[in-house]
């Protein structure tokens, strides 16, 4: 068994990893593989890994996936994370979200830095055309260029974490290095999106 397939398994989080960011030649990339591309991009982005935290601005981190049941719902316990997004105003997210992940089957899933994502970056319930223009768009994005949205993946524990989240919850799908490779894919592409 690979490593970070026990790793997975065991709820531990990954090590961080060595992913190499470079950008592909603009244009070497075809419109219809740019495409295909930002439809990867967009089932990563809006797996419940990533998407629960990715929430507009009511504040409320959601619940989703197979193991929750079939409708997605707001954090249990009447959780909000407040304007701040890690909930300095109410309960801070790291009162239960340590750094790790818990070893219990469904306990809190844990990486540093727990918060919700800024909510210029919402993915939760987006259409693909929805993801495609944001994460071009560096009003939306963290104020990045494409290849800085790559690197931001390649390098970040938090985003990692999707990989690895912990017993009882399914990864996000693909790898952290498939992501980079779809962006850098996309934007050599020039960033197409999809009609809609």
């Amino acid at each position: 068994m690979r490593v970070a397939a026990l790793l997975t398994l065991l709820g531990a989080p990954l090590a961080a990893q060595e992913i190499a960011v470079a950008p592909l030649p603009p244009g070497s990339v075809s419109r219809d593989e740019g495409l295909a591309a930002m439809a990867r991009i967009h089932e990563v982005l809006t797996s419940p890994r990533c998407a629960n935290c990715h929430v507009d601005d009511g504040n409320l981190p959601m619940w989703s996936g197979p193991s929750y049941g079939p409708e997605p719902r707001p954090h249990g316990m009447n959780v909000t994370a407040g304007d701040s997004r890690m909930g300095a105003e109410t309960l801070p997210c790291a009162t239960c979200h340590m750094a790790d992940n818990s070893p219990l089957p469904h306990g809190p899933p844990g990486a540093p830095g727990w918060r919700l994502a800024p909510v210029e970056m919402l993915w939760f319930d987006q259409s693909i055309a929805e993801v495609c223009a944001q994460i071009g768009d560096p009003d939306r994005n963290g104020d990045r260029s494409v290849l800085q949205v790559a690197e931001h993946v390649a390098e970040d524990d938090l985003v990692h974490w999707g990989w690895a989240p912990g017993p009882g919850r399914d990864p996000a799908p693909y790898s952290a290095e498939e992501l980079v490779s779809f962006l850098l894919r996309w934007d050599a592409a020039g960033g197409p999106c999809p009609a809609g």
